[in-house]
């Protein structure tokens, strides 16, 4: 399927605004044959045979067809750009819907503003193509075809001379769309890397201002900017070879109709009116032949930006996604059964190695280990953002993967470390996984996140916007508010990510003493820094290198003096083989 036919797909849904659209068309540019040869009959009869009654009547048919064509051609340009329009959101929300469907994997291998370029540059350039290039192609056919006709009739000879021309404005045009194809891909490609860096510099612009870089980022965003002046100036260097050569031929049809149709009248084979309608007439065939260099850059413009939309529309989340009509509720047993896994893009460096454990519902799962030892990735797998490369993953005794993808995390929350918030009110933002909860049960969600107690003291507290991911808010809040939205899902499996590393130990300690009362019936996993913080836990694994190296409760590990051990006496500032009091224990 070519770009046309797919575009296609989507223009079809405005077909009757298409047909109304054609029909308002045909009628405006019938109407152009008129006055060319109304004015011709005034030159033969009112000027020539002196007939002066005719030229009220004359003047005012070309009064009327005038504003009549005028009428004509405003309802169809305006139906044009209502398909275009429509086509427009029908597309973005294809696009936006698949992105909802793409995984981890897409995400991690695609930049935001190449993305953010797709769906919006892209998009406006198809939108384009649809709303004006179309009919002003349709136009330009329907001119230059029209104009050889009637032009004929008037006088064969002088038509045969004009058209001789026409073969060197198509090889032109040919070698101008030629040379264009790659030149526009480049500047789709150069705009996305130039809203890639806009877009992280905007994400990261505290960093740059605590690190005093803004001099630096300035010099990157002129390599970039400059980058996409160039292919842009490639373009403009492309146009620039060929836009004149087409000018120049097609204002050439004018020299020759004036020197060759005045010939033509002197020597009789011609009336002076005759040539007046026909001079009439010639810009209908010169308009198609000037704006053929112009309508090419448009389209190839399209045809770049369909390229990277119908790559995407066409992308294949690595985890599929089936809905499943019936609710489900697990009960939250969870079993790794010799899990392993390593990135698709990377099989040689293994990120877990055969990870075995079993959690029934109720309990308690720690996990900690050193940074990028697999901890985020193992419960990443219980949630299906990435399946095991082998081994199971099973939730109440059934393979993770039979279950229907949604339905499956409906049963889940996470607290990830990239803490989220989404620019709306803190009420809103606790209640996302669960729309609609009334004021009441939010807050006793906040209580238990201890985030109450700053959130009453905010300008509308509940009701209170945050700024864009969360800013305005420091790191300990952020977490907390994104723990009462996890917990406001009420889950059969509670993930908590390095939850409350952005908060002092003694709102630790509360929190998890209010974390405590409710997870007896929830499957909970932490993963942290601190060993206080899954002490209690029933199961607590110590992670190295994407390898389980000891497992087992906080006392049973304590009793190994093995690496669980030390670490917990390097947490409490005690050198090597000092003795742990039994209160530290």
């Amino acid at each position: 399927m070519n770009n046309f036919q797919w575009i296609w797909q989507y223009v079809k849904a405005n077909r009757k605004k298409l047909v109304i659209a054609t029909i308002f068309f045909l009628i405006s540019t019938a109407l152009i044959l008129v006055n060319p040869y109304l004015m011709g009959q005034i030159v033969d009869k009112v000027i020539d045979n002196h007939q002066g009654r005719l030229l009220v009547p004359l003047l005012l048919i070309m009064i009327i067809v005038t504003l009549v064509r005028t009428v004509t051609r405003y309802i169809y340009q305006l139906l044009f750009e209502q398909t275009g329009q429509n086509t427009l959101f029908d597309l973005r929300e294809d696009m936006y819907r698949k992105l909802q469907e793409l995984d981890f994997d897409f995400f991690n291998h695609t930049r935001v503003g190449d993305i953010m370029t797709r769906m919006t540059g892209d998009t406006d350039a198809i939108r384009h193509f649809v709303s004006w290039v179309s009919y002003q192609v349709l136009e330009c056919v329907f001119y230059f075809v029209v104009s050889i006709v009637v032009m004929s009739m008037i006088n064969w000879k002088l038509t045969l001379a004009l058209v001789a021309v026409t073969p060197l404005i198509y090889i032109l045009t040919q070698k101008m769309a030629s040379a264009q194809h790659p030149v526009f891909f480049e500047i789709r490609q150069s705009f996305a890397r130039l809203n890639s860096m806009v877009e992280e510099n905007i994400s990261g612009n505290r960093v740059v201002k605590a690190f005093v870089r803004e001099d630096f980022e300035i010099q990157k965003f002129n390599h970039f900017n400059e980058d996409y002046k160039q292919r842009n100036m490639d373009a403009a260097n492309v146009s620039k070879r060929f836009l004149p050569w087409q000018d120049g031929v097609a204002n050439s049809l004018s020299v020759i109709a004036l020197v060759f149709g005045g010939y033509l009248v002197i020597k009789g084979e011609m009336t002076l009116g005759d040539l007046v309608v026909f001079n009439g007439y010639l810009w209908m065939l010169n308009q198609p032949m000037r704006m053929s260099g112009w309508l090419i850059n448009d389209v190839e413009r399209f045809l770049a930006s369909c390229v990277k939309i119908r790559q995407m529309l066409a992308s294949k989340p690595k985890i599929e996604v089936r809905n499943a009509q019936d609710q489900l509720r697990v009960k939250g047993k969870v079993v790794f059964d010799h899990v392993s896994f390593h990135f698709e893009d990377d099989p040689e460096h293994a990120v877990l190695t055969d990870i075995n454990f079993s959690a029934e519902p109720g309990q308690t799962v720690g996990i900690i280990g050193e940074t990028g030892s697999g901890k985020t990735t193992l419960v990443n797998l219980i949630g299906r953002f990435y399946d095991p490369t082998s081994g199971e993953v099973l939730i109440d005794d059934k393979n993770a993967r039979d279950y229907p993808i949604r339905q499956l995390r409906d049963n889940i929350s996470m607290v990830m470390q990239d803490v989220f918030l989404f620019s709306n009110t803190i009420a809103d933002n606790i209640s996302f996984g669960r729309p609609n909860l009334d004021q009441q049960y939010v807050q006793s969600m906040a209580r238990i996140a201890d985030a109450d107690s700053f959130i009453v003291k905010m300008p509308d507290g509940y009701d209170t916007v945050v700024g864009e991911r969360g800013v305005g808010l420091s790191g300990g809040q952020k977490q907390r508010i994104s723990l009462a939205r996890a917990l406001a899902k009420d889950p059969s499996i509670l993930i908590l990510d390095d939850t409350t590393s952005a908060v002092d130990m003694e709102t630790e300690t509360k929190i998890q003493q209010e974390l405590a009362k409710m997870t007896t019936k929830k499957t909970t996993f932490i993963i942290a820094n601190r060993i206080s913080s899954v002490r209690e836990a029933d199961l607590i694994m110590l992670m190295e290198k994407g390898h389980v190296v000891e497992h087992g409760t906080h006392d049973q590990l304590m009793a190994q003096h093995g690496k669980y051990y030390d670490v917990f006496q390097k947490q409490l500032g005690l050198e090597k083989g000092e003795q742990i009091g039994p209160q530290s224990v």
